[in-house]
């Protein structure tokens, strides 16, 4: 006799439950979370080689830098000690800051500087000036550096070893209502 397939009972497969779908995803995401901490665990482990922009900096003051290094190997914290060595701010006059027309105030000791244009948080912002000293016929370079795990674009001019050719982008820029920050570089 022949079967009536047209009203037989098939038989639907059960779905799977919601909380087993859960369950799956939470052992996915903790699995994920535990190599992720795992991974930041073992990049603290690893000592960090700090990556120095030497094109800037002179050739007696990266001796002067490597004799301080290999004197101070014992120390950890030898960057405050460092650090005035290589970098000191020459105060603008307060009749220069405000623009009260006074000539800029002459750099008198010898050595090499550099002139910083501004310090940004935007990169958009570092090329900006960047740009506008270009406009200028000065040729400047944006240096990346973080602080406190946040990134900063420096925009500097230079390094300069000679005092009058200084004064003259000084005054240059000044007539360009650009501020700049003179650094002393090395001794």
């Amino acid at each position: 006799m022949p079967r009536d397939y047209k009203h037989r009972k098939v038989k639907k497969k059960q779905p799977t439950p919601g909380w087993i779908w859960g369950l799956g995803g939470l052992t996915i995401g903790l699995a994920v979370a535990l190599a992720v901490h795992l991974q930041g665990e073992r990049q603290l482990r690893r000592p960090v080689e700090p990556v120095a922009n030497t094109a800037a900096i002179p050739s007696s003051a990266r001796d002067d830098a490597e004799l301080a290094e290999q004197e101070d190997e014992g120390s950890r914290f030898d960057f405050y000690e460092m650090l005035p060595r290589f970098e000191v701010v020459i105060p603008e006059s307060e009749s220069e800051v405000t623009g009260g027309g006074a000539e800029t105030e002459p750099v008198s000791r010898s050595g090499t500087y550099v002139l910083q244009a501004g310090s940004f948080r935007n990169f958009a912002d570092a090329d900006r000036m960047k740009a506008q000293l270009a406009l200028q016929g000065l040729q400047s370079q944006i240096q990346n550096v973080t602080i406190d795990d946040r990134r900063w674009h420096r925009v500097r001019l230079g390094p300069y070893n000679d005092l009058k050719e200084l004064q003259r982008i000084r005054r240059r820029l000044r007539e360009a209502d650009i501020d700049v920050l003179v650094l002393r570089v090395g001794d």
